[in-house]
């Protein structure tokens, strides 16, 4: 049973850590130059890199496309950015598994989302391949301007412990509180479009994708973020 926690007490305010991110802290998963250290899972879509950035296009007929890391990542932060046609949404898989056990290896876990329709959840936190939203943007309208259409966006992403938090262009957009899943791949998603040919062949970029997995608590942002936004999703 999902138990849902909305604490109402006063709003508080994000406020970074100190200690500097030093260059050296990130690892960078992406060379801009290869998809080396990446795998296409899922359906059809097609990956290319152009100009420094991975370029997703969508294609007709075919399941959601996902673009996965080699490596596994347990606590991490994630510093992502991208940009959506938008005509499509789109979204990064983080702690997320393909097994054959699992709905004949269909991709499953928590999905960052990336919305440019008018409902403007990027930066929520779905569940593919499971459970659904476990996380929408209702009553963050901060989050919600924060997306900027048909230009580059920035995500942070921290997934530590059992906590997940995300800010879109530097402003809070979750933090979800769940056990379900530790440990999984990152994941660069093309939806699948089924038979709508005004939606064939828009693309999704990303690019300066890096990760920092040591000494996390040095780097980690602290937040005390309006009680009632945070949501509890424990089984």
């Amino acid at each position: 049973m999902i138990k849902n926690i909305f604490v109402l007490s006063l709003i508080g305010l994000f406020s970074c850590n100190k200690i500097g991110e030093k260059n050296e802290s990130w690892d960078r998963l992406f060379d801009g130059k290869t998809l080396t250290g990446w795998y296409v899972i899922g359906g059809n879509a097609k990956y290319e890199v152009r100009d420094g950035t991975i370029v997703g296009t969508s294609v007709l007929n075919t399941f959601n496309t996902f673009l996965c890391s080699e490596k596994f990542y347990d606590d991490f932060i994630l510093e992502i950015e991208y940009k959506v046609d938008s005509n499509i949404n789109s979204g990064i898989q983080i702690r997320s598994n393909s097994i054959d056990s699992y709905k004949e290896g269909q991709v499953h876990g928590y999905q960052i989302e990336i919305d440019p329709s008018e409902r403007a959840w990027s930066g929520g936190i779905y569940d593919e391949g499971r459970r659904g939203w476990l996380y929408s943007l209702n009553g963050n309208l901060a989050a919600q301007k924060a997306f900027k259409k048909n230009k580059w966006n920035k995500y942070r992403i921290e997934a530590i412990g059992d906590t997940i938090k995300t800010w879109i262009n530097g402003i809070p957009a979750s933090y979800l509180i769940d056990n379900m899943t530790s440990k999984g791949f990152i994941g660069l998603q093309v939806h699948g479009i089924g038979n709508d040919k005004k939606k064939e062949g828009k693309e999704v970029a990303w690019r300066n994708i890096k990760i920092i997995t040591k000494d996390i608590d040095r780097y980690q942002k602290s937040i005390l973020l309006d009680p009632k936004l945070i949501k509890e999703t424990y089984y």
